[in-house]
């Protein structure tokens, strides 16, 4: 195996990930997304190519495919004989799975625990925790859960009930790490004093949006994760593919959305990022993911990034390339505060359809809260670095 990644620790722990890490919502059933998922036999061969290239950690959840993403790792896994030592699991539980995998529960109208499946499957009650890592371990055919993340924050269960399930999981040998998907920083910080203050498992790691377009976690979270030696291992760090190609660009997933509530609407500080973006991978005769990739990984961890095919792939690995301290400049420089996003409304009490979820590149729908902070604010002096 050649290996052409780095790999780093997560926060404070002596677990090593690679950067990047492999994202596995694409793997799963057309009938979820899209066109552009990978069912088993083509998932086999980006997950070989990751592999054969050093890439050892992955990131899934349960509601990706309603679980078909996890059997594909598990089979892949078997198939390959992949040491289950040398291979780290990242995988989340909140929402509820569906029995067929072309429902998506996330998109529901009505909260999680009102949907009409397994009452006990929705939130973060310990039952719920429970009864989903149970489930994700028989799919992801292993013993235990390398990182188990909480898809979001549950509104209704108590914090301390959370915690200590998720503290008794660690114990019992079936999780070896906990780490949190989007919330607030406040709730974060919560869940993590909670637990330290009973003696319980804390929290290793965050995993927020984070990207050249969308940096609004540098007002705390970034500070609060980087203070705390807690990892940051963001989602969506191409900004859903728009760093990965030119302005105009069309993609079947584009053409797809277009005219619907999920076509995305460039501001002029995008626009112009993108363009720099573009500028500095000619420069570098790079791909542009892997300039937006090399800025991402100078801020935090691992990034988890997807890809539906070897060449894109190939496209996200950026081992011994680094940007200038100018060229990182002249790429924060046009960027422009925007609204939150993806845990906006679990704060301020809506509907929890898309909390946590991995569909928070819709530019939250319900959320209308606006922040009224300057770019120099946002950027706290300098974009923090954290366990880089």
């Amino acid at each position: 195996m050649t290996t052409q990644v780095e790999y780093r620790r997560l926060g404070k722990t002596g677990l090593r990930v690679s950067n990047p890490m492999l994202g596995g919502m694409s793997f799963g059933s057309v009938e979820w997304s899209g066109p552009w998922m990978l069912e088993e036999e083509k998932a086999f061969e980006v997950l070989k190519a990751a592999w054969d290239k050093g890439i050892n950690t992955i990131d899934t959840a349960n509601i990706y495919s309603n679980g078909i993403s996890e059997r594909i790792i598990g089979n892949f896994i078997k198939k390959y004989q992949i040491p289950r030592s040398e291979f780290v699991i990242a995988t989340n539980c909140y929402h509820v799975v569906a029995k067929t995998p072309g429902t998506s529960t996330v998109l529901q109208p009505q909260p999680q625990d009102e949907l009409d499946y397994d009452y006990q499957a929705a939130g973060l009650s310990r039952a719920a925790i429970f009864n989903a890592v149970d489930a994700s371990l028989e799919r992801l055919r292993t013993s235990y859960i390398d990182i188990l993340q909480v898809h979001g924050y549950d509104l209704k269960t108590k914090p301390e009930e959370t915690m200590e399930a998720l503290h008794d999981l660690v114990e019992s040998g079936k999780v070896r790490y906990i780490g949190a998907s989007s919330m607030r920083t406040w709730q974060f910080a919560l869940l993590n004093e909670i637990a330290e203050k009973r003696g319980w498992t804390k929290f290793v790691s965050m995993q927020p949006e984070y990207s050249l377009l969308y940096r609004e976690e540098e007002r705390e979270m970034l500070a609060y994760c980087k203070y705390n030696g807690i990892g940051v291992i963001p989602w969506a760090p191409l900004a859903g593919g728009d760093l990965c190609r030119p302005l105009g660009a069309q993609t079947p997933r584009r053409k797809v959305r277009k005219g619907t509530p999920f076509d995305k609407k460039y501001t002029e500080a995008d626009k112009i990022i993108i363009s720099r973006v573009e500028e500095i991978s000619k420069k570098h005769g790079k791909k542009m993911s892997q300039v937006a990739l090399a800025w991402v990984s100078s801020k935090i961890t691992s990034p988890i990034v997807g890809a539906n095919s070897v060449t894109k792939l190939e496209e996200s690995l950026i081992q011994g390339f680094e940007l200038t301290e100018d060229e990182v400049k002249y790429l924060e420089e046009p960027y422009v505060p925007k609204p939150v996003r993806a845990h906006a409304q679990a704060t301020l009490g809506a509907a929890a359809t898309l909390r946590g979820a991995k569909f928070k590149w819709m530019h939250c729908l319900l959320s209308r809260w606006n922040v009224g902070v300057s770019n120099d604010q946002i950027r706290h002096s300098s974009s923090p670095k954290v366990n880089a």
